[in-house]
Formats: C-alpha cells, sequence, structure tokens
C-alpha cells in the first residue's frame, strides 16, 4: 500500500521549532506515515530541532514553501529575486538537513498574483523563470533533494495553471532535481482529466497533494479517486499521498486559501477521515 501523509497546514500556521514536537507526535498518533513541513520564514524549523522528532516519530518528511507576497523568479526586480532565490535554497537546506527527499511548490510567482499576458510575454515570463530558478535547481542537485514545481489554480496564479503549462515552461530545466508536483484540488478545477494530467506529467512526477474536491478530506466527493490511482500505478510512481488542506481559525492562511468556511466539525475528523479513506482506496487497489 502506498504511504499516506499529512501537511500540518491542516492545524496552524506558521510551524515553528517551538510547536513541531507536539503537532509531529500528533500527527503519528493519528497514524500517518508521512509530514509534509511547511517553511513559511526562513529560520522558523531548524534540522536540529525538527530531526530527532522525525526519529522519534518515524514520520517520513517533505519540505513545502509558501510563496508569499513579495516572493516572486518573474517580472520582478532583482532584489526580490535574489531574496526568493535565497529562500527556496533555504528551502532545501531545510530538506537536505532532516533527510526529506523532494521540497514542492509554486515557485514562480507568489500565491495570489494574477496579471494577463499575451503569448509573447507567456514566453519571455517562462524565459524569466527558467533563468531564475537554475541556480535553486543547481543547489538541489548538490544537496540530494528535489524540487516539485505545483501548479495553481486560476484564482492564485495567471502564470502555470495546468501540467502542459509547467512541462512548457521548464523545458529544458526538468530531470533528476527538478519535475513536478500535483495537487487533486488544483487538478479538479484546471484540467479536462486529472487522470490524463498525471500521465503527462509522467517521469517528471515528484510528488502528489491529496484533498476533496471542497478542498477538505479526500473521499465522498466528485474526484474519480480510483482512475487517478490507476495513473499514478501508470506511471509509476509510488511516493505518499499527502493531504493537504488548511484552517479556517488562522486568518492569514484562510484567507490565502480561500477557506471561509470549516471543512469537517473537527480539523481533526479531516485528518481521520481522509486517511481512513485514502487507506481504503490504496487497499483496494493493491489487492
Amino acid at each position: 500500500m502506498r504511504s499516506i501523509g499529512i501537511n500540518t497546514w491542516v492545524w496552524q500556521s506558521p510551524l515553528t521549532d517551538a510547536t513541531v514536537e507536539a503537532r509531529l507526535e500528533h500527527v503519528a498518533a493519528l497514524g500517518f506515515d508521512a509530514v509534509e513541513l511547511p517553511l513559511e520564514g526562513l529560520g522558523d524549523l531548524t534540522p536540529a530541532v525538527v530531526g530527532p522528532v522525525l526519529e522519534r516519530t518515524g514520520l517520513v518528511p517533505l519540505v513545502v514553501g509558501a510563496m508569499a507576497p513579495g516572493r516572486d523568479l518573474v517580472e520582478a526586480d532583482g532584489a526580490a529575486v535574489a531574496a526568493t532565490q535565497d529562500y527556496l535554497r533555504g528551502c532545501v537546506d531545510l530538506a537536505s538537513g532532516i533527510g526529506a527527499a523532494a521540497v514542492c511548490g509554486p515557485f514562480y510567482a507568489a500565491t495570489g498574483r494574477t496579471w494577463r499576458m499575451t503569448p509573447d510575454e507567456r514566453r519571455s515570463a517562462y524565459a524569466q523563470w527558467r533563468e531564475h530558478l537554475a541556480p535553486v535547481v543547481e543547489h538541489a542537485a548538490e544537496s540530494g533533494v528535489r524540487i516539485g514545481i505545483e501548479p495553481l489554480n486560476r484564482y492564485e496564479t495567471s502564470l502555470v495553471n495546468t501540467v502542459a503549462q509547467a512541462l512548457e515552461g521548464l523545458d529544458g530545466l526538468l530531470g533528476p532535481s527538478l519535475g513536478l508536483a500535483l495537487d487533486t484540488y488544483h487538478l479538479n478545477i484546471e484540467e479536462r482529466s486529472s487522470a490524463d494530467a498525471v500521465r503527462a506529467a509522467g517521469e517528471h512526477l515528484v510528488h502528489v497533494q491529496v484533498c476533496g474536491s471542497d478542498r477538505g478530506a479526500p473521499g465522498g466527493d466528485q474526484t474519480d479517486w480510483p482512475a487517478l490511482i490507476a495513473a499514478l500505478d501508470e506511471v509509476g510512481h509510488t511516493g505518499p499521498l499527502v493531504i493537504e488542506s488548511f484552517t479556517a481559525e488562522n486568518a492569514s492562511i484562510a484567507t490565502a486559501a480561500s477557506i471561509w468556511r470549516p471543512l469537517a466539525p473537527t480539523q481533526d475528523d479531516l485528518a481521520r477521515d481522509g486517511l481512513a479513506f485514502l487507506r481504503d482506496l490504496t487497499r483496494t487497489e493493491a489487492a
């Protein structure tokens, strides 16, 4: 069976050295195999603190980045680009320091930043993206960490909404240290077929995040989960399925993710229900 993980954004933001022990112990007690650790600010999490907690809980780590306002690799001034590159290198360093195989996120522009582009302007933006991402990819290669670029839905970015756009924008840069991270929530909005999008990503697929089509627990929603798992099997992706959802109780993260109402009676209910569904789904598929 596939391993199942969860992002700590389900409960809180930001995650820091001061809160990571209690949170990861809770994640492990719920029965998860893996955990996504969001690094919202450099220094929030350090290997010296996080590493021993991971060892004690047995959770497999992954790192995700947050493209807060001002973090941009395209159509931005040199200082903003340099600061964004430094932040992304910091994400890679955390991953390397705690034994995480991948760092994933929408590493191109601040989440929520949208603007209209002509075809020529889009090609120019993609060229800037490749140029400014390349040093970060080089750092990841030296660190033994793989970067996964996440396409977002049209309301959160106008630059990379689909797998096809990600493949176009990263053409020539994709390889052992750079691929794609797919989120079923965004696939549900932007792709004609989530399963076909997985197939299109193919060998470049680094990581998969899952949630219901309403951003809540996976299961009982409109997503064709068996088809999605079949596509993952077809492309040979065996990595964990990681639940990414958010709490409406944190003002900044709720606004960024447009979480205007509770998605479950409690956040623990969301986690437990999603885990139970994914366990049953992967058990059925493996049978």
